[in-house]
C-alpha cells in the first residue's frame, strides 16, 4: 500500500526546519477509507538559516544551501526521498488587508448562486486600494462576513438564500511578490517541487489553537528572531493578521549592551541561564521588560485598531524562540489584559521527533497538506500560477 506522506518546510531568519509526516490510522498503521486517522511525524531536519534578513531573502544561494541542508538530515531521519514539499512564507512582507463590497443578486427570484458570491469575492479584492495591493499576492482570501439587504448572515455560506443585494467583508493575507518568487527559486533549486503556499501564522495556528479557542476568540503570536506575527480567530476563522520588524534577538541585543556581554552569552541569559554572573537579576529583567513592552505595545495597539482589545476569551497565546523568556507570559498577560500561555503543539501521538513549538509552521504545514477542507476554508489561492511556472517552467500541475 503506497504511503500517503506529506512535507513541510519553513524557512526561517534564524533556522529552516523541515517536518516529514505521514497519515496513518489512529493505532499507527496505514490507513483506508472511513478509518480515524492521525498525522504522524517520521522524520525532521534542521540547519542554520543564512541568507536571510527579517525573513527576506538577501543571498539565495545560501539560502538554498540551508534548505539543502535541512531536507538531508529530514530524508536520513525519515527514512523517505523528498521530492515536494508545501512551504510557508513569513517575514515583515507578510499583510491581512480587510475589504468590503456588494453586488445586485443576478437571479430574477433572488436566490443567491455560485456565480453571486465569486463575482462579488473579485470586487472585493479589486476594490483593495492600488497602493496597498501593488506588488503583491495574495495567499489566502478569506470571508469574514455576509449580508443580505442589510442583515448579518449567520451561517457559513449565503448559497442558495434569497434577497436583492449580497455584502461581502474578506480579509486577503498577502506578501511581497519579489520576495515570494525569490522563495520559490530557493526551494527550486535545492531540487524540491512547491506544491503549494501558506502564510506562516496561519500554517502555524493548526497546530497551536484548538478549534473552541478559535471560536471564542484568540491571538497567536510568534515571537521569532527578527520578526513577531500575530493572527487574530474568531469564529474559527482569522479576522486579522500583522507582522512586526521586531524579535527576540533585539533583546539579546539589549542584553548585550547594558551588562556588557558577548552575544552568545546574552542569549543564553536571555533564556534564564544566569549562571555565576556578578550582575542583578533586577537590571536584566528591567532590561528585557523594556524591549517586551515595546514589542507588546505594537500588539496591543493592532488588537485596539481592529476592536478586540480586552475582547478576546480564549487569550494570547505565544510561540516562537521568544516564548522561551522565562518572564514573557505574564508579562503578555498584564500588558494585553488576557489569558496567557504558552503554547504547546497539537500532536496526535508522543513527540517523538519535535521538541517544542518552533516547529508548529512546519508541522502545520503539513497537517493542512493532509486537509482538503482546511485548504478551503483558509482561500488557498493556488499560489502557483501563471507568473510561478515561468521561473519554476517544470511544474506542470499542483493542487486546486
Amino acid at each position: 500500500m503506497m504511503r500517503n506522506i506529506t512535507v513541510g518546510i519553513d524557512i526561517g531568519t534564524y533556522q529552516v526546519k523541515v517536518v516529514v509526516s505521514e497519515l496513518v490510522k489512529a493505532d499507527g498503521t496505514g490507513t483506508e477509507s472511513g478509518q480515524a486517522k492521525t498525522v504522524r511525524v517520521i522524520g525532521t531536519g534542521l540547519s542554520e538559516s543564512k541568507g536571510l534578513r527579517h525573513g527576506y531573502i538577501i543571498n539565495g544561494a545560501e539560502v538554498t544551501q540551508s534548505i539543502k541542508i535541512a531536507i538531508s538530515l529530514a530524508e536520513k531521519t525519515s527514512g523517505v526521498k523528498i521530492h515536494k514539499a508545501f512551504i510557508a512564507v513569513g517575514g515583515i512582507g507578510l499583510q491581512g488587508l480587510t475589504s468590503i463590497a456588494s453586488t445586485i443578486i443576478s437571479r430574477a427570484d433572488s436566490e443567491i448562486t455560485d456565480l453571486d458570491i465569486t463575482k462579488i469575492s473579485e470586487e472585493c479584492e479589486e476594490g483593495i486600494a492600488t497602493n496597498l495591493i501593488q506588488n503583491r499576492r495574495v495567499l489566502h482570501s478569506i470571508p469574514l462576513s455576509y449580508k443580505i439587504d442589510g442583515k448579518l448572515v449567520l451561517a457559513k455560506s449565503p448559497l442558495g438564500m434569497k434577497g436583492s443585494k449580497l455584502e461581502i467583508k474578506m480579509l486577503f493575507v498577502t506578501c511581497l511578490e519579489s520576495h515570494l518568487n525569490d522563495l520559490l527559486q530557493a526551494v527550486e533549486e535545492s531540487g524540491i517541487e512547491v506544491i503549494d503556499v501558506l502564510a506562516s501564522p496561519i500554517a502555524a495556528s493548526f497546530v497551536t489553537l484548538s478549534k473552541q479557542q478559535k471560536i471564542a476568540g484568540s491571538v497567536l503570536v510568534n515571537i521569532g528572531a527578527e520578526t513577531i506575527s500575530m493572527v487574530v480567530f474568531e469564529n474559527n476563522i482569522p479576522i486579522s493578521l500583522e507582522v512586526f520588524a521586531i524579535g527576540s534577538t533585539d533583546i539579546t541585543h539589549d542584553i548585550a549592551l547594558g551588562l556588557k556581554i558577548p552575544l552568545e552569552e546574552a542569549e543564553n541569559v536571555k533564556l534564564g541561564a544566569l549562571g555565576s554572573n556578578s550582575f542583578s537579576k533586577k537590571k536584566l529583567d528591567e532590561i528585557i521588560e523594556a524591549r517586551l513592552s515595546d514589542m507588546f505595545e505594537l500588539i496591543l495597539n493592532h488588537l485596539k485598531k481592529i476592536g478586540r482589545s480586552e475582547l478576546l476569551p480564549a487569550g494570547i497565546f505565544l510561540s516562537g524562540g521568544g516564548g522561551a523568556i522565562p518572564t514573557v507570559e505574564n508579562f503578555a498577560k498584564m500588558a494585553l489584559n488576557l489569558p496567557s500561555r504558552i503554547v504547546e503543539l497539537n500532536m496526535g501521538e508522543k513527540k517523538n521527533h519535535i521538541k517544542d513549538s518552533t516547529w508548529a509552521v512546519a508541522y502545520g504545514l503539513c497537517v493542512l497538506g493532509f486537509s482538503k477542507e482546511e485548504k478551503v476554508n483558509l482561500g488557498l489561492r493556488n499560489t502557483m500560477n501563471k507568473s510561478s511556472q515561468i521561473i519554476l517552467g517544470w511544474i506542470k500541475k499542483f493542487l486546486p
